[in-house]
């Protein structure tokens, strides 16, 4: 008989952690060795029980549990991280993967894929809820063709993380938008602002637009009146 894989939950909400633990009971493959409340918690208990798998909710009262996933993954690579959540918003799921998730399920699919997730984690393989395949496949795609389209050396020598940052900036976000969606801090965000400027020698906002515009990172018709 395979030995059990063994489980941490992380989640801020009592009573969907019971029933998570319900749904791992009824699982001969899965043993809960430990639960969490939030993120530091969380990363406490991972470095301490040394799961095979966690189940991290995003939305963390301290944090965001994609960072906690990425320092999961730093800590202890043979850790199976996979993401439950009720966001199923591209630039969580992408941000997600990229920050080591093995798995992305939404809560709403908990009871019917959890199970499936987990299993396909567990043998080294990655795992995402059906209901958003196509959502993702189709960004990645657009992505690729827009990527495909900037043959500038400046622009490449950007880190992704700058690239990223500046594409953002370059559509008007703020500083805390930013920083919301990317899952980093503010300051980090100004710290990446400062490299882009530097980088591609420009000095001003609008020169950022003009540039971003010309190699067609964003829709200059989101800045006209």
């Amino acid at each position: 008989m395979d030995e059990k894989k063994t489980v941490l939950i992380v989640d801020d909400h009592p009573f969907f952690r019971e029933g998570l633990k319900s749904l791992l009971a009824r699982h001969s493959g899965f043993e809960l060795i430990g639960e969490a409340g939030n993120g530091d918690e969380g990363l406490r208990k991972a470095k301490e029980l040394r799961p095979d798998l966690v189940v991290m909710d995003i939305s963390l009262p301290d944090g965001s549990g994609i960072e906690v996933t990425r320092n999961i993954r730093s800590l202890l690579p043979e850790t199976r991280v996979v993401i439950l959540s009720m966001h199923s918003k591209i630039h969580y799921i992408t941000e997600a993967f990229r920050a080591g998730a093995a798995g992305y399920v939404v809560k709403e699919s908990a009871t019917e894929m959890l199970s499936e997730c987990l299993e396909a984690a567990s043998k080294g393989q990655c795992f995402m809820d059906s209901s958003i395949h196509h959502n993702v496949v189709e960004n990645l795609r657009k992505c690729r063709e827009q990527e495909a389209k900037i043959t500038d050396t400046g622009y490449n020598i950007l880190t992704r993380r700058e690239q990223q940052v500046m594409r953002l900036l370059a559509e008007g976000l703020s500083t805390k938008k930013i920083a919301e969606k990317l899952f980093i801090s503010p300051k980090t965000v100004k710290n990446h602002r400062s490299n882009i400027m530097s980088k591609l020698d420009l000095h001003t906002a609008i020169e950022l637009v003009r540039y971003a515009a010309r190699f067609g990172l964003i829709d200059i018709n989101l800045w006209q009146k």
